[in-house]
């Protein structure tokens, strides 16, 4: 996987992916029928903010979706300063993964548990790496690179809302180091179980290197 810095050319590229994500309404706070243009002006953000796009070279089986080896946006991350000026060492971060790879990924170095399965329990896409190997959903290589393109920008920690009700998710902030540090109530309406409770996730970073 490849992240780099948003273009607004690369916009073509993100809204798809932006508004399946947003579509579904259980992870992101915007009206599931925002449009193209108000989404754009949601997320392409000036600086100081930071739009990201990770990218992974398409597979046969996915052709259609572009030529063979070229490069497909698969997720994009929005790293904003949780507060201005004194707060602005924090980053409040959002990541969006393309739902249709959520559950595909590639292998880590070294023997796991999960040599058959993927990310959640559920048999491997046939057409990622499995054999020996650890299995990595995009989401967690996504959350991942995500969190190094904030340690090299210089912030001190990141802060993230997880929707309590989508407990995937949580387990993957909390795996990734993130813990719950407070509860929003009832902050998120869920398009079938009504308002749900928001957490509030955070983790330090390492002291970028020089």
């Amino acid at each position: 996987m490849r992240t780099r810095r948003a273009s607004e050319e690369d916009w073509d590229a993100i809204w798809p992916v932006w508004r399946a994500v947003v579509i579904e309404g259980e992870t992101c706070p915007w009206e599931p029928d925002t449009g193209e243009e108000t989404a754009r002006t949601l997320w392409m953000l000036p600086p100081p903010a930071e739009v990201l796009v990770m990218e992974e070279e398409v597979e046969a089986d996915e052709a259609a979706d572009g030529p063979p080896g070229a490069p497909a946006i698969v997720a994009t991350a929005l790293l904003t300063p949780s507060l201005p000026g004194l707060g602005n060492h924090v980053a409040q971060a959002m990541l969006l993964v393309d739902p249709k790879r959520i559950d595909q990924g590639g292998p880590r170095a070294g023997a796991g548990p999960y040599e058959d399965h993927g990310p959640y329990g559920g048999p491997v896409s046939p057409t990622r790496g499995r054999a020996g190997g650890h299995w990595e959903s995009v989401s967690r290589q996504a959350a991942e690179e995500m969190i190094d393109y904030a340690t090299d920008l210089g912030y001190q920690a990141l802060q993230v809302h997880v929707v309590a009700a989508n407990p995937k998710l949580v387990s993957l902030w909390r795996s990734l180091a993130f813990r719950q540090v407070g509860t929003l109530p009832a902050a998120y309406r869920h398009p079938w179980l009504g308002n749900v409770d928001l957490y509030v996730m955070y983790r330090f970073l390492p002291p970028r290197a020089r």
